[in-house]
């Protein structure tokens, strides 16, 4: 990357975020997003052209070593288009309007992101990663065709896509609202559909590269519990072991790389995301619970560890991401040489490479080995005739060397920019975490990650999405209200503070008012009063962060039965049936609203806990896997819907399980409030 040294700065030195300002020293006359950019184009007539990446991504890093910093190549970007670079993270609407443009036109989509655009911001021709040559020719060619004759085809392609983008994809496809609510028997084929997907020897889905994907192990653990089907049970645990043993998972300071590019879970993209750690954090707290496996307990706490460490502001927000390159190699800080595991573990490395899987060739590129396992502790202890507990000593002594070993390399660079959605789903998992193991210090980052969020990235009943060096930009997207909202409703659940559940209100009426659109029962992605682009999107099927439609959904049918505001609940059914038969059809890209499907299977428990007892209580109930479930509790009165009515008998804790508004017996113990459930 260029530095101030090396080259004039440009537009780009005047924005917050990483990524952009990675490109603020490049010789391309680059402009942020924005009216500037736009006008120029239409008082000049040149094309736009589009570039979309991340600060961690690997494959944007070359090419702007290969071509934005080459003088040469910068020169012809100069000449034709008004270039425009775009930090997806920060502006996930642009991203998703090009990455569905690059679809239409039948191209793989990915980043770097490269997209041309009419002087009207309509795209007509794009693309991911080129070689310096390939980019040189393209240019070429396209903006002399665009100074050309050929200008009207290229308006007339770009028009025809830009219709396309306008049509929604339910009304596209002709998807049918579903006649009936949710079945049993449907509900069979929709995880028969999935289980067709299934890689039954390492775990995940039957493709390459393999992304954790945590929404559809959530899922899967809930049809589980469902159903008690062995076969569900066993693939989701195939999944879970396999990615903790993997090279995905970082055996030394734990957290997660954001993808294998391998079926074997063996060699990560390196980056490690904010938005993943958080998903998985929640996903092994889940698994912990359904099954009391140790191996979920150690990756929650190391994750957690990491995120505290590696990615928390001194502010309590917490940042986006790591970076996969250092020393200008991908994974070079993760990585060991046989020699480098000989320099940091002495006698033990010959114990340490067979239980990492190290050997003196690598088992990767260039003589470096990816630490990663086959075998549990257990059977590790078996193999090696040691005693059980002694692997795990051996491993927690092995990880510190190995941690400050690796802390003498450059680190990888940091995003530091503070994304509200992301921060919710790491304030989520913090939660999930702490309704697993009650331990108090996950509670207290949840705690000061919320209170960041309201005191800096909260404007009005609304929210901002970034934040970065005391400064809050871009209004907040649905993804940011209904991750927070969804935050929300479970720290009020993880604390009885009523006041969360009142700030998940108050984001829940702002998104009706602003985000809602009644024709379709969805919400956009968009605010009704944000800038307005070529198109306005709706998010409906997952992708590494689950549909901001199905999250708002759920959120609808908890705050609903919480709240006792049948609206909400009414609304979360009717979206769902707006899309119920491509969840039944393709669950593997629809997993999110696949849970809630299952949340409609059976009522919902509603548990509501009264007296002096009542957070200890809490506490013991929540070890349990509990999915479908609202808990509201207290030691005073309340005017809380699910608490009215609801009294302490002779002044002892007692707890109330509903469904359907309707109660069994009270009771005064949870063994006996978990035999109602």
């Amino acid at each position: 990357m260029s530095s101030p040294a090396s080259s004039p700065s440009n537009r780009l030195l005047q924005e917050t975020s990483p990524y952009l300002l990675q490109h603020a020293h490049n010789p391309v006359d680059w402009y942020p997003w924005g009216p500037e950019a736009l006008a120029r184009a239409v008082e000049e007539q040149k094309p736009i052209l589009v570039s979309i990446g991340y600060a961690a991504c690997h494959w944007c890093h070359v090419m702007e070593r290969e071509s934005f910093e080459n003088p040469r190549i910068a020169a012809l970007m100069n000449e034709y288009f008004i270039c425009v670079k775009v930090d997806r993270e920060e502006r996930p609407d642009v991203d998703q309007v090009y990455i569905e443009a690059l679809q239409a036109m039948g191209l793989a989509g990915g980043w770097p992101l490269n997209v041309f655009l009419t002087s009207a911001a309509k795209p007509f021709y794009g693309g991911t990663y080129f070689s310096p040559g390939n980019w040189t020719q393209l240019l070429t060619s396209i903006g002399q065709a665009y100074q050309n004759a050929d200008r009207e085809q290229l308006d007339a392609s770009a028009e025809q896509f830009a219709r396309a983008l306008q049509v929604s994809f339910l009304e596209k496809h002709h998807v049918p609202v579903a006649a009936q609510g949710v079945t049993d028997e449907d509900f069979k084929l929709l995880v028969y559909n999935l289980a067709e997907k299934f890689d039954r020897e390492q775990g995940g889905l039957n493709r390459a590269p393999k992304f954790p994907m945590p929404s559809i192990w959530r899922f899967l653990l809930r049809t589980q519990q469902l159903s008690g089907s062995h076969a569900v049970r066993e693939q989701v645990l195939l999944t879970l072991r396999h990615m903790a043993w993997g090279g995905i998972y970082d055996q030394v300071s734990g957290g997660f790389a954001r993808y294998s590019v391998d079926e074997a879970w063996l060699a990560p993209h390196f980056e490690k995301m904010l938005y993943d750690n958080g998903q998985l954090v929640s996903l092994y707290a889940e698994a912990y619970q359904a099954t009391g496996e140790e191996l979920f307990r150690e990756v929650v706490y190391a994750t957690v560890a990491f995120i505290e460490r590696e990615l928390m502001s001194p502010e309590g927000g917490f940042y986006s991401a790591l970076d996969a390159d250092s020393e200008g190699e991908e994974g070079r800080y993760y990585v060991f040489t046989k020699e480098e595991l000989v320099a940091a573990l002495g006698d033990e490395e010959p114990l340490a490479s067979a239980y990492y899987q190290c050997t003196a060739a690598g088992n990767w590129e260039h003589g470096r080995n990816i630490l990663h396992r086959h075998l549990s502790d257990t059977d590790f202890a078996r193999a090696h005739e040691l005693a059980p507990g002694v692997v795990a000593e051996l491993v927690q002594s092995w990880q510190q060397k190995l941690r400050a070993y690796r802390e003498r390399r450059p680190r990888p660079a940091l995003d530091d920019k503070v994304l509200t959605g992301w921060n919710a789903l790491m304030l989520q998992g913090m939660l999930d975490a702490y309704r697993a193991f009650a331990e108090p210090t996950f509670l207290a980052l949840a705690l000061r990650n919320a209170e960041f969020i309201q005191a800096n990235l909260r404007n009005g009943p609304a929210l901002w999405r970034s934040y970065k060096e005391g400064r809050a930009t871009v209004p907040g997207f649905l993804e940011d209200y209904a991750l927070t909202i969804q935050a929300y409703i479970s720290l009020y659940e993880a604390t009885f503070v009523e006041a969360w559940l009142h700030e998940a209100e108050v984001l829940t009426t702002y998104a009706l008012d602003n985000f809602f659109d009644p024709t379709e029962e969805q919400f956009f992605y968009t605010d009704a009063a944000s800038e307005p682009l070529i198109a306005r999107r709706k998010e409906l099927f997952d992708n590494v962060i689950p549909s901001s439609n199905a999250v708002m959904a759920h959120n609808l049918h908890r705050l609903g039965l919480l709240l006792a505001q049948p609206r909400y609940t009414e609304l979360a059914a009717a979206m769902l049936r707006r899309v119920q038969t491509l969840v039944v059809q393709e669950p593997q890209h629809l997993a999110h609203w696949a849970s809630l499907y299952a949340s409609f299977l059976r009522p919902t428990a509603e548990i509501a806990i009264v007296g002096p007892e009542a957070q200890a209580f809490r506490q013991e109930l929540c070890r349990h896997y509990l999915p479908n479930v609202v808990l509201a509790g207290s030691t005073e009165p309340s005017s809380l819907p699910l608490l009215q009515n609801r009294t302490a008998i002779k002044e002892q804790t007692t707890v109330y399980v509903c469904f359907n508004s309707t109660c069994q017996l009270p009771v005064h113990s949870v063994a006996e409030a978990l035999k109602q459930l």
